[in-house]
Order: structure tokens, then C-alpha cells, then sequence
């Protein structure tokens, strides 16, 4: 369900807040069209879920599940699976389609790496996903936060698989690098949309330095996997997706995921359309017939969303290719 935009999020000094989107309070407002049978969700009531929240809230974890506002949030948090967020929850990026936090983040927790491995290992997790926010701020973007978390899971559950959800690591010299050697099972940076709006939907970042770090992983390490994800009901026609299933080709990425953009808040982009199962059916077949050796296309397919049971058959896909 969309949030409100005067949700407030934790400012520089405890028991400060500040409004969770400012840079888009001034925004004209943009109607949200009535949601399709195809896009309902059922509340979240289950043990799991509050089991699952409880833990994270007690060790002051941040999960992509809460601030990006998922729609999936019931469903893996039933299941113990969460999506970590790390380098802080305030992102110095402000795109129009996300409900995470905008502003001055604050210091690093330096702790943040040792409680996602904690949380890991507690939650029996047999594949974990990491993603954070952008953070400019810093030097290296936050690539040695991520090795860190990348490491400190490696020693706290050897048999669990690591993905990672990345920044683009803009005008970060050697970040990128630093993040590909620490060889995480999976690494993902999606495109998020065409590139015709990122001008708009993705002001931030840059459509070409993107592909290039999904190539530069390829190129520095070719048997780490690749993945990326695009959301479609933005505006965006299909033959521009078709456009960038072919760039994501030319830089041999592994899996690709593509789901519908559902508007957080009344100040975000505007939703152009709802896409149709079948729609998202089409797109699937096609992106295989292209050469992905894993596809997830439906209207609540997110980047993380099933990612374990995807992994396990993103590898099926390779030794079969290889085969």
C-alpha cells in the first residue's frame, strides 16, 4: 500500500525527526490510479513476520523490505527472509520512483556488518541478500562497508550465499573493484528503467556508467553472476525494454528481473499504467529467447523477491548451458 509523505525518519540528533522525502514535499501531487486484482496483498500478520521484525529492530538493522516499502514484506517476512540495508537508512540520492529516505545520512555504523552476519546466522539464511543506500558522501561510496558486511557473513555462515544489491559507485574510483574482488555469490545493480527517463525517474545516475559496472564485474571476474532489475509502468514503451534486455546482454548479465513500479506516495512519479500478467509473460519469454539464463517477470517481482529459490536455479541454468 502507498505510505503517506509526512512519514518522518530519524534525524541527526536522537529524538530528532525530519520529513522522510523533503526534496519532494513541494512536488505537485500525482493521483494513484486504483490497483488491479493482479497487484493486492494481504496484510502482514503472521508469527514469522513479527518474529523476523522484532529481531531486526533489536539489532537497529535497516531492511529494503521496510524502507523501499515492498509489497512482498508479508509474504518473506513470514518466511525469516529480509533484504539488509546497509551504509545507514538516509540515501543522498532523491529518485523519483523510491520511498527510501532522503538527506544527510549519518556516521557509519561500524557495528552494521557484524549484526547483519549475527542476523544472518540467527535467521538460518541459506542465501542473504545486501543492498544499501547511495551514499556520495563518502569516498569510496561505501564499497569497504560492503566488504566488510561480505566478510563478516562468510565467517558467521560459511554455507550461506551472498548477493549483493549495489549503488553505481558514480565517480568512486576503485570502489567498484574493491566490492567485485570481495566475490559475492551474486552481483546485482539494476538499471531500474529505460534510459529515455532516467533524466526524471533517475536523476542521480547515469544509464551507461551502470551497464559499464555490470560489464566490469564480467570483465574482472567472469564466473561471478550478474543481475539486474527493471520496473515498467513509468512510461516506458516495450520496445525500449526490449532495448535494454539487449545493452544488459552485451554485458553478459546472468538474471534479470522486471516488475511493476507501484507509487509510495502521492509526491512520486506518477504510475503511466499497469502492466498485465500477460504482459510480463511476454516480456519473460522473450528475455529468454535472448539469453538470460534467469528471468523473474510479474507484476510483484522485485529484485529480491524468491532470490534464494532464483539462485539455486540461476547455478541449475549455468551447468546446464555449460553442459
Amino acid at each position: 500500500m502507498p505510505t503517506l509523505i509526512d512519514l518522518r525518519s530519524e534525524g541527526e540528533k536522537p529524538g530528532e525527526s525530519r520529513p522522510r522525502h523533503p526534496e519532494k514535499e513541494r512536488r505537485p501531487d500525482n493521483a494513484s490510479p486504483r490497483k488491479p486484482d493482479w497487484i493486492r496483498v494481504r496484510a502482514p500478520t503472521s508469527l514469522g513476520y513479527h518474529e523476523t521484525k522484532e529481531l531486526v529492530r533489536d539489532l537497529k538493522l535497516h531492511t529494503v523490505c521496510e524502507e523501499a516499502g515492498c509489497p512482498n514484506i508479508g509474504e518473506c517476512w513470514s518466511h525469516k527472509h529480509a533484504t539488509f540495508m546497509i551504509l545507514g537508512g538516509i540515501c543522498t540520492r532523491a529518485c523519483s520512483f523510491c520511498n527510501v529516505a532522503t538527506g544527510k545520512p549519518l556516521p557509519l555504523d561500524e557495528a552494521e556488518p557484524e549484526n547483519v552476519a549475527f542476523a544472518t546466522a540467527r535467521m538460518g539464511l541459506k542465501h542473504v541478500v545486501v543492498t544499501s543506500v547511495d551514499r556520495d558522501d563518502l569516498e569510496d561510496g561505501g564499497a569497504d562497508h560492503f566488504v566488510r558486511t561480505i566478510r563478516a557473513v562468510r565467517n558467521a555462515a560459511p554455507e550461506t550465499t551472498i548477493e549483493i544489491l549495489t549503488p553505481d559507485f558514480l565517480r568512486k574510483p576503485g570502489a567498484a573493484e574493491l566490492v567485485i574482488d570481495a566475490a559475492p555469490d551474486v552481483f546485482n545493480h539494476n538499471l531500474e528503467t529505460v534510459p529515455r527517463l532516467y533524466h526524471s525517474i533517475r536523476p542521480g545516475a547515469r544509464y551507461y556508467q551502470s551497464l559499464r559496472l555490470l560489464d566490469s564485474v564480467k570483465q574482472r571476474d567472469p564466473n561471478q553472476f550478474t543481475k539486474s532489475g527493471l520496473m515498467v509502468g513509468l512510461g516506458e514503451t516495450k520496445d525500449e525494454v526490449l532495448q535494454v534486455m539487449d545493452d544488459l546482454r552485451v554485458a553478459n548479465v546472468d538474471f534479470l528481473t522486471i516488475g511493476q513500479y507501484l507509487q509510495p506516495t502521492k509526491k512520486h512519479a506518477a504510475i503511466d499504467r499497469f502492466w498485465t500478467p500477460e504482459e510480463f509473460k511476454a516480456l519473460e519469454t522473450i528475455a529468454y529467447a535472448k539469453g538470460f539464463l534467469m528471468v523473474s517477470a510479474s507484476p510483484l517481482t522485485r529484485s529480491s523477491h524468491h532470490a534464494g529459490e532464483d539462485f539455486a536455479r540461476l547455478k541449475a541454468a549455468r551447468l546446464a548451458q555449460q553442459a
